[in-house]
């Protein structure tokens, strides 16, 4: 018999991993003092005191934005609305292009068409997982207006040479950082190296209040245009010296006092978080950096990763077997998970944004095509096969696990690491396994979670 958990071996650990808890006495403590002022939000929609919000909101802001030297940080209810209010204070407009990721959530492109602006994708480059500054330059053209960064997984994008392409081209730069808070890219943080960027608050990011975003950016005017969109800016728009009234109508995408109030302190806990991660993450990286077939991650001495998921490459021509085999392999000999954040191994993420039917149908606002039909002398393809990194980083090569956390301890990522390498050093045994799910199966519920929540 294998030794192979899923062949009938025995199982290198039975003790289920434990999940992940972000709320303590410390929370409690600041919800029940929201709650005892009642006061839950100190937001009022015009010109005035609290246009921008209450004491807890701007505090929080305030206190992130000191934190990492940004000029402005602006709370939302999420960080899609987060993005979609960014889009809005860069001036997007109806036929407009933005380049994006497609291995991302899908916000991080869709916000785009909220003011008419249409996605172009960009392939990403298979070892930060981010877009590639190459081919952004590629899909560059005279209707081009920004270039949507996202720091997938915690790991900074290469901000130098795209920086570079938006400076030649008078483009600007969106950081979808959701991933990535307090992480570096050669030394300066990602969030505001760009024009506008930001942070997710959603329960499953590092600090989570549930739902949230936090807008940050260096730049006046679109942090003005920021507050105006998330706050019913068509109120207050005059009122603040705003003459280019375009863009300005807002809507209600503000921040609670009970939300900014937790966030507070779970912001306090942010470094410590980091710190933990990469020390989880450095051991597997001891462990695994050595293993044919598997790649791991690298970053650079002066850049942070903040290690939302821990990436690994497969090469199936090296191992000799379906990654998809080899995960199920991985998985069965740890104990089954109960949370989506207990997950051993997933394989790939989400699929690829233009795969969804928003894009191969090209129907979005409306019956008639918009607004991709808005530009009548461009035809936009989403044919499967314009980003093929992405394509087979999905179908073949990445594996994804959410590990690297608080709330695990070596040993817990030392019976992961052994999982490992126990199914590489017996890969021989899977070569005849019957794989009923066949290999272009990728569902995972860490994907699925991802994917749909933000």
């Amino acid at each position: 018999m294998s030794k192979l958990a899923l062949l009938g071996g025995k199982q290198i650990r039975e003790v289920s991993f434990p999940n992940r808890i972000s709320m303590g006495g410390e929370e409690k403590a600041a919800a029940l003092r929201v709650l005892d002022s009642d006061v839950l939000s100190g937001f009022v929609g015009a010109a005035g005191r609290f246009f921008n919000g209450g004491k807890e909101v701007v505090s929080f802001e305030n206190q992130w934005a000191d934190e990492y030297g940004f000029k402005h940080a602006i709370s939302t209810n999420s960080w899609t609305t987060g993005l979609q209010v960014a889009m809005g204070a860069i001036g997007i407009e109806p036929g407009d292009e933005v380049i994006c990721p497609p291995y991302t959530m899908s916000a991080s492109a869709t916000v785009a068409m909220f003011y008419g602006g249409i996605p172009v994708f960009a392939d990403i480059d298979a070892d930060r997982f981010s877009i590639c500054p190459a081919d952004v330059e590629l899909k560059i053209t005279k209707r081009t207006k920004a270039i949507v960064v996202v720091h997938l997984f915690g790991c900074p994008a290469d901000m130098d040479p795209i920086m570079k392409l938006a400076s030649r081209y008078n483009l600007k730069v969106i950081e979808d950082a959701a991933q990535a808070p307090g992480v570096v890219y050669r030394g300066a943080p990602v969030g505001a190296i760009g024009d506008i960027g930001g942070f997710s608050l959603n329960f499953h990011k590092h600090i989570q209040t549930g739902e949230g975003g936090l807008i940050v950016t260096n730049d006046d005017e679109f942090a003005l245009r920021s507050r105006l969109i998330r706050n019913h800016g068509e109120n207050a728009a005059t009122d603040y010296g705003v003459s280019d009234l375009s863009n300005t109508i807002g809507s209600n995408y503000r921040y609670t006092e009970l939300q900014a109030a937790i966030a507070s302190v779970q912001f306090t806990k942010l470094k410590g978080m980091l710190r933990h991660r990469a020390i989880l993450a450095d051991y597997l990286d001891k462990r695994l950096s050595d293993i044919p077939g598997l790649s791991i991650q690298k970053i650079e001495d002066d850049s942070s990763h903040a290690y939302y998921m821990y990436p690994i490459l497969f090469d199936e021509s090296m191992l000799g077997v379906s990654r998809s085999t080899f995960v199920k392999a991985v998985n069965a000999e740890l104990p089954e998970a109960k949370y989506w954040d207990t997950t051993p191994l997933a394989e790939g993420y989400v699929k690829p944004l233009y795969w969804n039917d928003v894009y191969q149908k090209q129907i979005a606002l409306g019956k008639n095509g918009f607004p991709f039909s808005f530009n009548k002398d461009v035809t936009y393809c989403y044919d499967k096969g314009i980003c093929p990194v992405v394509e087979r980083l999905y179908a073949k090569e990445l594996m994804i696990s959410p590990l690297v956390r608080e709330g695990m301890e070596l040993a817990d990522i030392k019976a992961f690491a052994d999982a490992i390498e126990k199914v590489v050093d017996n890969v021989r045994d899977l070569y005849s396994f019957d794989q009923s799910l066949a290999n272009d199966c990728v569902y995972d519920p860490v994907a699925a979670i991802d994917e749909n929540v933000e």
